[in-house]
């Protein structure tokens, strides 16, 4: 329903599986790995669950965005998402759906320079979908563009937004 979004922002993904580049199953399963034994301090439980993510998930960035969702519930730590649901889902997440009508309004994929979820072989397939696609990249940004280079995403986005 194209008529319902007057503008549309997509942030470091384009419109087709991102499947064969992600990591997220090996995060995923590195998060479901998790030890964190009952009654530590919430700083000693991020610490600990830091380091057994570290293997897996190398930028401390990403680490410290998926440790976000470590909470504490009736004195033990557990992860506030559901790891098993996503990656029993993974695939369908990963993937785009299949749309031929293409959305008319203006749009922008703001993607990060680091980050391989918006190439240039994804430009045909953006283009005729969104045909008024405005394609940018956050240079020195990964895929969490906004917690990369917060700054750099807020401009990027108010310029895209009309005028109050």
């Amino acid at each position: 329903q194209p008529d319902l979004v007057e503008r549309l922002i997509s942030v470091d993904i384009s419109p087709i599986s991102t499947a064969p580049i992600s990591e997220f199953s090996a995060y995923i399963s590195a998060m479901k790995a998790v030890k964190i034994p009952d009654g530590v301090s919430r700083s000693a439980a991020r610490q600990l669950a830091d380091h057994q993510l570290r293997p897996v998930v190398q930028l401390p960035q990403l680490r410290q965005f998926l440790l976000t969702n470590l909470v504490e519930a009736e004195g033990r730590y557990v992860w506030r998402v559901n790891l098993e649901a996503i990656s029993h889902h993974l695939a369908d997440i990963l993937n785009f759906p299949v749309f031929h009508k293409p959305y008319p309004g203006p749009a922008l994929f703001l993607g990060g320079s680091n980050s391989p979820y918006i190439s240039s072989k994804d430009y045909p397939e953006i283009q005729r979908l969104f045909p008024q696609a405005d394609i940018q990249y956050i240079e020195g940004a990964g895929h969490i563009v906004h917690q990369d280079k917060f700054e750099e995403f807020v401009t990027a986005v108010l310029n895209f937004l009309p005028p109050p």
